[in-house]
């Protein structure tokens, strides 16, 4: 159970609430729809309403940190993005190669988030960046005041790029504000064309879609171009920049960009 937006695996209670059983919609085929309710989700034993009232409050209380966190990021002309994928994309080796390609361009850092382990804080330390490991435990996404807590730790330099990197999850990171300038998708092509519209909240929060892992489409069967109309299906204004971190193919597109939104 992440003990932070109330996703849930078994059951949830709440004290004083009345137990009201939601009943998913179903087409023809029998199939199960969850998320077409008043909250959008659904827990057991809570009614959809009240479950709209606790996300209400919760992401209210977050977007007034995050608020405070972009006001500090801007006020010190700090770039802060959000990078944001499922398990196994490619995130931090694509991170870690940003990096070194930055170095001596730019003064970064990085705000390293997980459910355990420093393995990846670490690897983003042997480039000579400055990092900050946050472990969230049960917890399936980075909060605004983790990042917060993170920032004020890491001595943030003015005029300086700061890469969030969240916990590998599409659901609820796509929910919750840091301050960032901008969400960053990293979809790899291992993982499937249809991913965006399996998962839109995500792909419609992000400003970039980076598709990683080019370098292997010739031993996969990916459709390149149906990927990214599936991405512009959920966010018709998604910038799309394909690359391959091991390979170089495409960094210095997404250099550029970076370039773009540091002058911007």
């Amino acid at each position: 159970m992440c003990s932070t937006c109330g996703c849930a695996q078994g059951e949830l209670t709440i004290e004083g609430e009345v137990k009201v059983p939601f009943r998913p919609q179903r087409n023809v085929q029998g199939d199960l729809h969850y998320g077409l309710g008043l909250a959008g989700t659904h827990a057991p034993g809570i009614s959809q309403r009240r479950m709209l009232e606790i996300e209400t409050r919760v992401l209210d209380k977050n977007d007034r940190l995050a608020e405070g966190n972009r006001q500090y990021f801007a006020g010190q002309h700090i770039l802060a993005l959000n990078l944001v994928s499922s398990p196994g994309s490619g995130k931090t080796t694509l991170l870690t190669e940003t990096l070194l390609r930055l170095r001596g361009r730019h003064p970064c850092a990085v705000v390293e988030g997980d459910q355990q382990t420093t393995n990846d804080a670490e690897r983003i330390r042997a480039t000579g960046v400055p990092a900050i490991q946050v472990n969230t435990g049960k917890g399936c996404h980075l909060d605004a005041q983790m990042v917060h807590e993170a920032a004020r730790r890491l001595e943030l330099k003015p005029h300086s790029l700061l890469f969030i990197e969240n916990v590998g999850n599409l659901v609820c990171p796509a929910s919750f504000d840091l301050g960032e300038r901008h969400k960053v998708a990293v979809l790899s092509v291992t993982e499937g064309e249809d991913k965006p519209l399996k998962y839109p909240h995500m792909f419609a929060a992000a400003r970039v879609m980076l598709l990683n892992k080019i370098d292997l489409l010739p031993y996969l069967n990916f459709d390149l171009a149906t990927c990214i109309d599936n991405a512009r299906q959920v966010n018709p204004t998604i910038e799309v920049i394909t690359l391959s971190a091991t390979s170089g193919e495409g960094m210095d597109q997404w250099l550029a960009w970076l370039e773009e939104q540091l002058c911007a």
